[in-house]
């Protein structure tokens, strides 16, 4: 049986918080999507369903790629929409975490369900063959779990849960579908409670809050050393469970207690006394306002047990621990931590300690190798690397003896002891042939699924790397490679990727040779973001030694670089993920074709640092507000919704988003899995070459707005000046920025070509980088990296 699963119609079974943000993924993903719930008391049949769609465009982070996808989803219900399951290819039930409820939701839908298709249940943590007894018998081969994680748009795991029954070509062809369709990592696993990902994630959460009371640290303390400093979101521990919900929290720390009787930890699977009072003061935590932290005007107060009360947050990470934290020889850092007598250091060393002995003394349990127990673990919660790959790289044998050590002394949190295969011989358990597996006692290689063929640079684990590529061509800011085949790739080497001159030189060389010796250039980085736009340090400084003309030179150069890819004689494509700004977002919209990952933030926000866009953009969208509007038509029409974003330094948050926002070309591709994206725009770029490119002919005749437009934009501003939204620097900075994209002071539909527009973009723009207010923003920016407004 082939891998393809035909995706067309999907059902969600539940429309709370998870049901509904399921469906928005699926709809941000071109999936026609029913959303199920139980039939309203009162009124319109639908309207549990329709308040969750109305209440999407309210929740932040945005569960839509576009507020206008949510008319998309088609409500339904239990009592009369059942018929509507016959034609779902997929169906996802995403209901309340009870079994009993989730079985007899199954009998209702079993006669629904036509024979081909796939039954998958979204629980956290209920066994799935459990589940799957009530199913019919020809339903069981086509069950399974599938565990998105919270925000299913922005959390990249989603766990696969086989029940026995399961069969395996349905198995691939659901991995093949959320991988490419839905941007997931996919990871298997079996059928324990909680899985993999809640399993270790919360036995992490439930160490750090038994560490936290054995060393008497406060929560704000914890959080400042179990974030960024250790790789880790900066919602860190206990704010984390706020964002969560306590409650949510509590369930699943009871899931735990009520599933795992024999777990060796089980005397810690309770939630402390504390929690309990805050869930039954409805202390919730972020949905409720209050709950281990709490916002108090503009400043965060945390909980204190000692006080039964709130105190300011304002305790932080010691400097002797940051030291320790920042040391890069992973071996001697985790040494320092054991050694040290400072208590935020010793409660580090017993959370990892703890989090080591119970990953290894449940690897055979809960997964096939260690590789799926650290990708959940960083997919799911977001850290650089997951509990093996820690302990690894801070020296297997060592880390091992220090654990047994403080098993038998009695200061672990359990006395079971560390199996076997720790201690036999090995340096760690990932390597470049593969990664452990207790069951098979193997190391076994990652998966030989087609759908991986797309991924050139997969996420790498410790140990894993991936052949770069062989070097056409190397200067200080890029590098262009290829894979021996007809299509290049351009990579930056500077930090965030920004615009330095040896970019703009690099750029214009990769060109030149993609055109002697390949069919198609791609720009892509191996990093997030794509380019945070112009060298900012670069620019200022050739204003600082008063260097006009050097200064000159290099936005011509800029300029110049943007034409370069337009007009190059092969297609160039830009791979966008994570920030394009500025410039970035220029070089993109020059290209023959963007391909962008969902998750991209584009963006022309000069405005912010007090100049405007001058590597060709307000260019670019004076040719294409022309090009809409059509002969004799109204451009500043066109003009008007372009305006607002570049004044206003808008940035999308979505490829689709800026597509609204026009920065993106409605025929750019969106892709959902930033690990495809190299191979999707290399395909695109072939295509192109393939079917015969030609790039632009030089446009030559741009009708623009003139000196109507800008008097009319002036009048918006005035507005906006004496409402007090802007400032007067502002107003000075927006009325140049109209000034370029009408065309300047010429009649009102007067014909321009690119020359005329890009000498107005220079001229504006270094007038604007002579004056005070802007280098006052701009080193603002460079110093705090957040914008000023003067």
């Amino acid at each position: 049986m082939s891998q393809n699963l035909l995706v067309r119609r999907v059902a969600v079974l539940g429309a709370g918080v998870m049901g509904a943000q399921i469906a928005a993924h699926l709809v941000n993903a071109g999936v026609d999507t029913i959303l199920f719930d139980l039939p309203a008391k009162e009124g319109d049949p639908n309207g549990i369903v329709l308040k969750a769609i109305g209440n999407l465009s309210k929740l932040s982070p945005a569960p839509l790629g576009s507020k206008s996808l949510a008319e998309a989803i088609v409500p339904g219900n239990y009592e009369l929409s059942l018929a509507k399951l016959k034609d779902c290819d997929l169906i996802i039930e995403a209901i309340a975490e009870r079994m009993d409820w989730k079985q007899d939701l199954y009998k209702k839908i079993a006669p629904f369900v036509a024979d081909h298709t796939v039954l998958a249940s979204n629980t956290s943590g209920l066994g799935i063959n459990k589940l799957a007894e009530v199913l019919p018998e020809q339903l069981r081969h086509r069950f399974c779990g599938v565990h998105f994680f919270n925000p299913p748009r922005y959390m990249h795991l989603a766990e696969l849960i086989p029940a026995r029954t399961t069969d395996k070509a349905i198995l691939e062809g659901l991995e093949t579908f959320l991988t490419t369709n839905l941007g997931k990592g996919v990871v298997y696993a079996k059928d324990t409670p909680n899985f993999i990902g809640n399993r270790i994630g919360v036995f992490s959460i439930l160490a750090t809050i038994h560490h936290t009371a054995e060393h008497k640290l406060g929560f704000d303390e914890v959080d400042a050393i179990t974030g960024p400093l250790l790789g880790r979101p900066k919602s860190a521990t206990y704010r984390t469970s706020d964002v969560v919900g306590l409650d949510t929290m509590a369930h699943v720390i009871k899931t735990m207690a009520d599933t795992l009787p024999d777990d060796p930890w089980h005397q810690y699977f309770k939630a402390p006394k504390w929690l309990e009072a805050l869930i039954a003061k409805g202390a919730l935590g972020q949905k409720t306002g209050a709950g281990i932290f709490r916002k108090v005007g503009k400043d965060i107060v945390v909980l204190d047990l000692e006080k039964q009360d709130y105190r300011p947050s304002d305790r932080v990470a010691a400097p002797e621990v940051v030291e320790i934290l920042k040391n890069r020889n992973p071996a001697e850092k985790f040494a320092q931590l054991r050694a040290s007598q400072h208590p935020q250091a010793q409660f580090l060393w017993a959370v990892f300690r703890d989090l080591f002995h119970y990953s290894a003394y449940h690897l055979a349990d809960i997964a096939e190798t260690a590789r799926d127990v650290d990708l959940a673990i960083r997919w799911g919660y977001g850290w650089s690397l997951g509990p093996f790959e820690t302990w690894q790289a801070a020296g297997w044998k060592q880390v091992a003896q220090w654990i047994a050590d403080d098993i038998v002394a009695g200061k672990a949190m359990s006395s079971a002891p560390l199996p076997d295969w720790v201690f036999d011989g090995r340096d760690g358990v990932h390597a470049a042939e593969g990664s452990y597996s207790p069951g098979k006692n193997a190391k076994l290689p990652r998966s030989t699924l087609p759908v991986y063929q797309r991924q050139r640079f997969p996420d790498p684990l410790l140990g894993e790397s991936f052949p770069q590529g062989e070097t056409v061509f190397e200067n200080d800011g890029v590098r262009l490679w290829s894979d021996g085949d007809d299509v290049a790739v351009l990579s930056f080497k500077t930090k965030m990727n920004t615009v330095s001159d040896a970019v703009l030189d690099g750029v214009q060389e990769a060109v030149g040779r993609a055109e002697r010796d390949f069919k198609a250039l791609v720009l892509w980085q191996h990093k997030e973001p794509f380019s945070a736009g112009a060298d900012l340090t670069g620019a200022i400084g050739y204003l600082q030694k008063g260097d006009l003309k050097g200064f000159e030179g290099m936005v011509a150069n800029f300029q110049a670089t943007s034409q370069r890819i337009k007009y190059s004689l092969v297609p160039v494509v830009a791979a966008v993920r994570g920030l394009a700004l500025g410039g970035g977002c220029e070089f993109q919209m020059h290209s023959a074709k963007t391909v962008a990952s969902l998750e991209s933030y584009i963006g022309l926000v000069e405005a912010g640092v007090g100049l405007l866009p001058a590597g060709g953009g307000l260019k670019e969208i004076a040719v294409r507000a022309s090009a809409a509007a059509g002969p004799g038509g109204d451009v500043f029409a066109e003009l008007k919704r372009y305006f607002e974003t570049v004044a206003m330094a808008k940035v999308s948050t979505s490829a689709f988003e800026a597509k609204e926002l026009g920065l993106l070309r409605q025929t750019d591709k969106v892709v959902f899995n930033g690990y495809e994206l190299l191979y999707a725009a290399k395909q695109e770029a072939r295509a192109l070459a393939e079917s015969g490119y030609r790039p632009p002919l030089p446009a030559r005749r741009i009708q623009v707005a003139g000196d109507v437009g800008i008097a009319t934009f002036k009048m918006l501003l005035v507005n906006m000046l004496e409402g007090r939204f802007i400032s007067e620097y502002d107003y000075e900075i927006a009325t140049r920025i109209a000034t370029v994209l009408c065309g300047g002071e010429v009649d009102r539909g007067a014909l321009v070509d690119e020359e005329w527009l890009l000498r107005l973009e220079r001229q504006h723009f270094v007038e604007l980088a002579q004056q005070k207010k802007t280098q006052d923003r701009v080193l603002h920016m460079l110093q705090t990296g957040k914008p000023l407004r003067n």
